[in-house]
């Protein structure tokens, strides 16, 4: 009954954050628990009290000062020089610009409207469907929580697991570069014929591509390379990524305009209040359900029914993929992550494989319907219809599926680059 509150609730459209606090508070209503307000509160500010947690608004707010800073024509032009030379060049540097963009932004939403704004004009006129233009726009955003920074990576291993976050950073490098790679095969394939030829760049306009693109690349690095050498904490790290973004947004390219701050404070402090407000709610229900022992005992039940590693990745991975469907992907991961990483773990499965296989997973339902965002952020810019747009990113989400089945069997992958830095 407990989970058919939480249903009704998340049906009926009520937040996240008070679908789970009505489910939390139906079960201590007919549970004999004293004091039930007071004991949702507390744990609900607990899991909200945590210094590590200030990385998350941090990151929003660089992610939203570097959109607003014109990075998003220089990193175009950037990946133009890389890789524009190439049958469907177009699409192409569609997906790489994604793969830079990653390491700015680490949100997929950010990602599809900032290029999707550029991007979904410029292919039409260059010959691509406009549903094509989209559907490519939306699918290679996926990339962007996968590469670090990664939103949906801090938050799951500062709330939920305790994984290293410079391990997982690493981790999502691999398959990052692998999803670009195979929707870069299959552009080339199946879309190399609609585009028109452009005329090339002069020498002196990408060197001054390369040169600009550059400058927005090196806060990414930065960041992983100053929490790699233990220099700067995660938290420590973002509160650089906003005073980079705010110098480069400002002084260097400046596009950046001082009037612009308090609306770009507003939109970080309000995506980050939901953010929180989910944790917090979440934190709650864990401690209810390990009070309860509900982990102990659905670990029990999978550790007698599942006896290889390989069934249980295949059904973790079948049921996040459902889960994203109806879920947005990090409340899907603050509610099924505590009772899943610890069978995870007692099955062998790599903490830091388990970690970005969960969120690779969770991120492909942001393109599939009915509850996927960027789907609808790329038809509030083309305009094409989601039924169109439905169309045209099945192929593609069966290659990201791909490229899940390959990171989920192949740990490599994943743990190859963390494992030579030592985590």
């Amino acid at each position: 009954m407990v989970y058919a509150v939480l249903l009704i609730g998340l049906i009926i459209g009520l937040p996240v954050a008070f679908s789970i606090l009505a489910a939390l508070f139906y079960f201590m209503a007919v549970g004999d628990f004293p004091y039930t307000i007071r004991i949702v509160a507390t744990q609900m500010y607990g899991g909200m009290q945590s210094f590590p947690l200030l990385a998350i608004p941090l990151f929003i707010l660089a992610g939203e000062l570097m959109n607003e800073s014109g990075i998003t024509v220089r990193i175009i032009a950037f990946t133009t020089v890389l890789v524009g030379r190439f049958r469907a060049s177009l699409a192409m540097v569609n997906i790489w610009a994604s793969v830079v963009f990653a390491g700015l932004s680490g949100s997929a939403i950010a990602d599809t409207s900032a290029l999707g704004r550029v991007f979904i004009p410029e292919m039409e006129k260059r010959g691509y469907p406009r549903d094509f233009a989209a559907a490519i726009t939306a699918a290679s955003s996926v990339i962007g929580p996968i590469i670090p920074p990664s939103i949906p990576v801090i938050i799951y291993a500062l709330t939920v697991t305790g994984v290293s976050v410079p391990g997982l950073f690493l981790g999502g490098i691999g398959p990052g570069i692998l999803l670009a790679i195979l929707l870069s095969i299959y552009v080339m394939i199946f879309a190399g014929h609609y585009e028109r030829p452009d005329p090339h760049q002069t020498k002196a306009s990408k060197v001054k591509a390369l040169f600009q693109g550059l400058i927005p690349l090196f806060m990414p690095v930065f960041i992983v390379g100053s929490i790699l050498l233990g220099v700067v904490t995660p938290t420590e790290a973002a509160s650089f990524a906003v005073a980079y973004a705010l110098v480069v947004g400002i002084f260097i390219f400046r596009e950046l305009k001082v009037k612009d701050l308090p609306a770009i404070f507003a939109r970080s402090m309000r995506d980050s209040a939901v953010i929180m407000v989910v944790i917090g709610a979440v934190s709650a229900a864990n401690w209810l359900m390990t009070y309860n022992r509900i982990p102990n005992m659905v670990t029990d039940f999978a550790m007698e029914f599942m006896t290889a590693k390989w069934m249980f990745l295949v059904s973790t991975m079948i049921l996040f993929l459902v889960v994203g469907l109806f879920l947005e992907g990090i409340s899907a991961m603050l509610v099924l992550v505590p009772i899943l990483h610890p069978i995870a773990v007692s099955m062998g499965v790599d903490p830091t494989h388990f970690g970005i296989l969960v969120v690779f997973n969770l991120m492909i339902g942001l393109i599939t319907p009915p509850m996927g965002l960027c789907l609808f952020v790329a038809d509030s810019i083309a305009g094409v219809g989601l039924g169109r747009l439905t169309r045209q990113i099945l192929p593609l989400f069966l290659v990201e599926l791909l490229a899940l089945i390959i990171i989920t069997f192949i740990p490599q992958t994943v743990t190859w680059i963390p494992r030579y830095f030592g985590f």
